[in-house]
């Protein structure tokens, strides 16, 4: 019998891929990390406990089995540590590399509550799925018989994508509508390529094409296209996620170089695919040599700090109302844009925006955290007389985003929302209260995580395809 290659974690200490130099990943956006090369992957997913409640597993939304693969990974039986790895998730080598593991399942490593450092689960995931790939081991859908059924995805982000993949490797006829020319939603035009390099994204669009998935791109969906999709296919699966960011209401807000966070990722990685980007050439949204503030704490703030970096931004600060530790963004990212050159004014709210014709300047409030409330959380408090002017070129607002209206956008009245403007859906299934539409993802959930959206996907198509088979069964009786 094989000897058991794992709990090495008292002997070895662990041990990240190889991360570039600040002074040179600044000049590019090509992926900061570098891929663990095969011993190394295997050392350090021998590090595992193979804990007997994995709390890593319990913690990852898509209930990854990561223990498992981490073992085969330890055994060099790579091609098995990919397809447990693909059994639950759509998306592994996108997730290992922009998910906040530290936050989920390194996080909840048990390893790391003893002090010996967490297994590095994410840098394990991508190496098994970057391998796969490479060793031709990923196969678009080939379902065993194909049918009838047909599902129409209105949005062609993560959850969409991963209905789409699910439904499509059980032989359903699946059609994907998106307004962009490229599929992807945010992991195409939201997350910059030093996070995850575009040609990832692409290849996993290709491989759903090449199984049977279509793509009609480039398609705003107003009333009448609603109404043409739903009569076009026997469900609908609204996958939209949310694009309205939130914005800021007070003086000067309206000048000229206050952008939203979204605008400028987006013209940033238009430019990386070559695109002619009229708002970028001419200035507007481009960093360079400008004194760039970004105003908010979550990871498009992060992504939105560090772009600024790679354009050649003379100075970049990040303004945030809490403290470090209150930050919603990952802690590894924070730690990446500081290594960088990134300067975070904590406990920092801006009030105002200075400027004649164009904002020269953002009045900043100066805040300290107040007695902890019923809930342990500290409020931020005003420090009176503290205030002063950031000076700026381009301040970014990296507020958090909002659903828009679709009840009007898609001239459905009777789609359910909430007071918040999210879809009213089930719970696991995604059904809506509208016969054969369902909804996932940040449209539902409001802004989340892609792990959480591949998730949502997953389960709407499941409970799909069971719908599907129930009405095939009663069809035969």
């Amino acid at each position: 019998m094989a000897k058991q290659p794992m709990l090495k974690f008292v002997q070895i200490e662990r041990d990240m891929p190889e991360k570039r130099a600040a002074s040179a990943r600044k000049e590019d956006f090509d992926e900061i990390y570098a891929e663990f090369a095969a011993a190394k992957a295997a050392e350090q997913a021998s590090r595992c406990s193979q804990c007997g409640v994995p709390y890593c597993q319990t913690h990852c939304p898509l209930h990854n089995n990561i223990p498992d693969w981490l073992r085969l990974t330890a055994m060099g039986r790579l091609e098995e540590a990919y397809q447990t790895s693909q059994a639950t998730n759509t998306f592994p080598e996108i997730c290992g590399r922009i998910c906040p593991q530290d936050r989920l399942c390194e996080g909840n490593c048990v390893i790391e509550q003893s002090g010996h450092g967490t297994v590095t689960i994410g840098a394990v995931e991508k190496y098994i799925t970057d391998t796969a790939w490479d060793m031709g081991w990923v196969k678009p859908a080939s379902p065993v018989a194909e049918r009838s059924e047909s599902v129409g995805i209105i949005g062609a982000g993560p959850g969409g994508l991963a209905a789409a993949d699910m439904l499509r490797q059980a032989g359903v006829q699946v059609t994907v509508y998106d307004r962009y020319d490229r599929a992807g939603g945010l992991l195409m035009y939201g997350i910059p390529g030093f996070k995850l390099e575009k040609d990832i994204v692409e290849r996993r669009n290709r491989l759903l094409a090449d199984g049977g998935v279509r793509f009609e791109l480039n398609c705003d969906v107003d009333a009448a296209k609603f109404g043409e999709i739903r009569a076009a296919h026997d469900a609908v699966i609204i996958a939209t996620g949310v694009y309205k960011s939130r914005d800021l209401s007070m003086p000067g807000s309206d000048l000229p170089g206050i952008e939203k966070a979204i605008d400028y990722l987006s013209a940033s990685n238009r430019k990386s695919f070559g695109d002619e980007v009229a708002d970028f050439d001419n200035g507007r949204l481009n960093a360079e040599g400008k004194r760039v503030v970004v105003i908010g704490g979550g990871d498009t703030a992060m992504d939105c700090v560090r772009t600024a970096i790679r354009q050649g931004a003379v100075s970049v600060k990040c303004l945030y109302r809490r403290d470090r530790a209150n930050m919603p963004g990952s802690q590894r990212e924070t730690q990446n844009a500081e290594e960088e050159g990134v300067i975070f004014e904590w406990l920092s709210a801006p009030i105002g925006f200075t400027g004649q014709d164009r904002v020269n300047g953002v009045t900043v409030q100066k805040m300290r955290l107040g007695q902890p409330d019923a809930s342990g959380r500290q409020s931020p408090e005003v420090i009176e007389g503290a205030d002063y002017v950031e000076e700026a070129d381009l301040v970014i607002k990296a507020l958090g985003f909002e659903p828009e209206d679709l009840p009007a956008l898609f001239g459905q009245p009777d789609l359910p929302v909430t007071r918040w403007g999210t879809v009213k859906a089930a719970f696991r299934t995604g059904a809506t209260e509208m016969e054969g539409v369902y909804a996932v993802g940040d449209i539902v959930r409001g802004a989340s995580l892609v792990v959480w959206a591949i998730r949502d996907g997953r389960d709407c198509a499941e409970a799909i395809l069971e719908g599907f088979g129930a009405r095939t069964a009663m069809a035969a009786e």
